[in-house]
């Protein structure tokens, strides 16, 4: 059976979530496998074979039937048992090991949507710092030229820029 190739976290970033991906690339026999395993992962399975268990034994126990098929110690139930986990084991691991293929290709993804955010939060950084050093350029223009209409739009502008009062000046 041919195996996908994995998806590149660009390619599907702005279309799709990572789980959606993830299960797009999935074939059917992989889909059976994690069916197979999540049911085996059950409380329901448990109750179930438990249920079973204890019928096949009550039944091998007492002569309800006309006669025993599997009496004490119940062999033909250990050899069902035996089967069933020589089938179920790689089935899980199968499940376990595209659960941790899942896993990182969440990660990446993650650590990819991480990059781009702090790329666009330095450019936001960088944008605000700029804007603040042209308003102290500003600033600094008009407490050079010593014009007191203009001393009182600098104050304005510090209270508009910090919500406050501004300072007096005596």
């Amino acid at each position: 059976m041919p195996r996908k190739k994995p998806v590149e976290v660009e390619k599907w970033h702005h279309d799709k979530d990572w789980s959606a991906a993830h299960q797009d690339r999935m074939t059917a026999g992989q889909r059976v496998a994690d069916a197979v395993a999540a049911g085996m992962g059950s409380w329901v399975f448990i109750i179930i074979q438990t249920l079973l268990v204890a019928a096949w034994m009550i039944l091998n126990i007492i002569e309800v039937v006309s006669h025993h098929w599997d009496p004490y110690p119940f062999i033909l139930l250990n050899l069902l048992f035996s089967t069933q986990a020589a089938y179920a084991a790689p089935i899980i691991m199968m499940s376990q090991n595209r659960s941790a293929e899942r896993d990182r290709f969440h990660a990446n993804a993650d650590f990819r949507t991480n990059v781009e955010s702090k790329k666009d939060i330095e450019a936001v950084q960088i944008q605000l710092s700029r804007m603040e050093n042209e308003k102290l350029d500003r600033i600094l223009t008009l407490l050079s030229d010593g014009d007191a209409g203009k001393l009182d739009a600098v104050l304005g502008l510090l209270k508009a820029a910090d919500g406050a009062a501004p300072p007096s000046i005596a």
